[in-house]
């Protein structure tokens, strides 16, 4: 555990050594702040489900997530340090957890700072405490999916545009599978509606804790951190 903590601290040295971090929070801030407020003053809804379910903080953090991971190893390839930190004493395992962890730690930064909405919202009304826990629970949950998509892609090249620019492409296919089940053949609906994204996200925005939501998104996260610890081994032995 102490070899994945020196990554994921080296990790959020270079995120804060550098504008990523501060751009990549400052801009989720500014959009995620418009959308509530505009939910509140033009649609005059003292809620935050707009923050969570909402089609503009769907497509948000399906760039955000790839933006914050784009870097994580395909700058490393680009600067020939991948090959050093594989010839450290540290595994696999430890330098994707460590990385990945650095991104999800980046990310609560801005979850806190959120945290301004449901305070807005207490002091207008009655705030409902366990929709709102659930829909922050359902957008960090989202977010640290398309994020572990974003290391995945990272893993895979160099270029940190084509990085970024292949996990978008996955993270909108993800949620537009949500947006089509209707048209599918009834038979295979019930897994074209697990598959997609925009239903699991749905239920943890109305304040809806299910199992299933859950599996969901560990398994596309276990999935992806095992592609990526793959993809680090097979360079190892090249």
């Amino acid at each position: 555990m102490g070899k994945i903590s020196t990554i994921m601290r080296r990790e959020l040295g270079a995120y804060f050594n550098s504008p990523i971090a501060y751009v990549v929070i400052s801009v989720f801030l500014v959009l995620s702040a418009f959308l509530f407020f505009n939910a509140l003053f033009l649609q005059q809804q003292a809620e935050l489900r707009e923050l969570f379910d909402g089609f503009w903080t769907t497509l948000l953090v399906a760039i955000l997530g790839p933006a914050i991971t784009m870097r994580l190893f395909a700058e490393e390839r680009s600067n020939d340090t991948l090959e050093l930190l594989l010839t450290m004493p540290v595994t696999d395992w430890d330098i994707v957890l460590g990385k990945y962890l650095a991104a999800l730690v980046l990310f609560g930064y801005a979850m806190l700072a959120m945290g301004c909405f449901a305070v807005t919202v207490a002091w207008l009304g009655p705030l409902d405490k366990g929709a709102a826990f659930a829909g922050f629970v359902g957008l960090y949950l989202t977010t640290a999916t398309y994020m572990a998509i974003g290391l995945m892609a990272s893993a895979f090249t160099k270029n940190q545009i084509v990085a970024f620019l292949m996990a978008v492409t996955m993270c909108l296919l993800l949620w537009l599978v949500g947006k089509v089940v209707q048209v599918m053949p009834p038979s295979i609906q019930p897994f074209v509606d697990w598959i997609g994204v925009d239903n699991h996200i749905g239920n943890m925005a109305r304040g809806v804790f299910d199992t299933r939501d859950i599996l969901y998104f560990f398994s596309i996260i276990a999935s992806c951190l095992l592609v990526s610890q793959t993809t680090l081994e097979s360079r190892r032995w090249s």
